[in-house]
C-alpha cells in the first residue's frame, strides 16, 4: 500500500509545483484525453448523463455521512445545499412536464437526500454551522439566472413556462458550488468529506458536459439546431437527449 502511495503522493507534489498556466494546460489536456476514453468505452451517451446523476447522488451521500458520523457541519455551505435543492425541484417539475424516466427518480433520490442535509444543518447541528463564513449572497446567483433564461433558452415545442424554467435550473446548476467554495476559501481549511463532495461535484458536471460534447459530435451538429436557433445551445449543455426534440 505504501509502495503504491508513494508515486500518487510524488505526482501531488509535483503538480503543486507547476505554474498555474501549466495546471491549466494539464487540466485542459486531461479533460480531452477522458473525453477521448468517454467517447471509445460509452456506447450510449445518455448514460453519461446517467452517471453524472448518480456521481452527484454519492457526493450527497458522502456529506450524510460526514454528518451522521462526525455531528458537525463545519465547512459545509447551507447555501449551496439550498441552491442545489431548488436546482434539483424546478429540474423535477421540468421531468414530470417534459420527459417523465429515469432522470425523474434519480432527481427525486437527490432531492429527498439534500432537504435532509439542509434540514439537519439547520435544526440539528445548527451550533457548528459556520453562519460567519457561509456568507455569499444567493441572491447575486437566482436572480441572474432567472433572468438570464428568460432570454436565452431552449426553442423547443414545450411551454414557454417549462423552457424558461429548465433554462434556470441548467445556470443556477452549474453555479451552484460557489458559495461552498467561498466557505472554503473562507476557512482556509478543507475537510476530507467535504474535499470529497466537491470532487464528486466536480466529477458530476464534466460528465454532464462530455454528454453534451459527445451528442452534437454523434449527431454531426444536428443537435445545435434540434434545439433552436439563438445562444441556448452554447449555454445549455445539459439537455438529456436530442430525441426530445424531433417534434421542435
Amino acid at each position: 500500500m505504501k509502495a503504491t502511495k508513494r508515486p500518487i503522493q510524488a505526482v501531488a507534489r509535483w503538480l503543486r509545483r507547476q505554474p498555474p498556466k501549466m495546471k491549466v494546460f494539464l487540466a485542459v489536456v486531461s479533460g480531452l484525453a477522458a473525453l477521448f476514453f468517454l467517447r471509445m468505452v460509452v456506447h450510449d451517451h445518455d448514460n453519461l448523463f446517467v452517471a453524472a446523476e448518480v456521481v452527484h447522488s454519492i457526493g450527497i451521500s458522502v456529506l450524510i455521512y460526514k454528518l451522521m458520523k462526525e455531528k458537525t457541519c463545519a465547512g459545509l455551505s447551507l447555501k449551496s445545499q439550498e441552491l442545489t435543492a431548488i436546482f434539483l425541484a424546478v429540474r423535477l417539475y421540468c421531468s414530470f412536464v417534459m420527459e417523465y424516466d429515469i432522470h425523474t427518480l434519480l432527481d427525486s433520490a437527490t432531492l429527498l437526500t439534500t432537504l435532509w442535509v439542509i434540514y439537519t444543518i439547520r435544526f440539528n447541528l445548527r451550533s457548528s454551522y459556520m453562519e460567519d463564513k457561509d456568507n455569499f449572497a444567493i441572491y447575486y446567483l437566482v436572480i441572474p439566472c432567472a433572468v438570464l433564461a428568460l432570454f436565452i433558452h431552449p426553442r423547443t415545442h414545450h411551454h414557454i413556462v417549462n423552457r424558461v424554467c429548465w433554462a434556470f435550473c441548467v445556470y443556477l446548476e452549474s453555479i451552484s458550488v460557489l458559495p461552498q467554495l467561498q466557505v472554503m476559501q473562507n476557512t482556509k481549511i478543507v475537510e476530507p468529506f467535504t474535499a470529497h463532495y466537491v470532487f464528486a461535484l466536480g466529477v458530476a458536471r464534466f460528465l454532464g458536459c462530455a454528454h453534451w460534447v459527445l451528442q452534437v459530435l454523434d449527431t454531426r451538429g444536428h443537435l445545435l439546431t434540434a434545439m433552436g436557433y439563438g445562444l441556448w445551445p452554447f449555454y445549455g449543455p445539459t439537455f438529456r437527449n436530442c430525441a426530445d426534440f424531433h417534434s421542435c
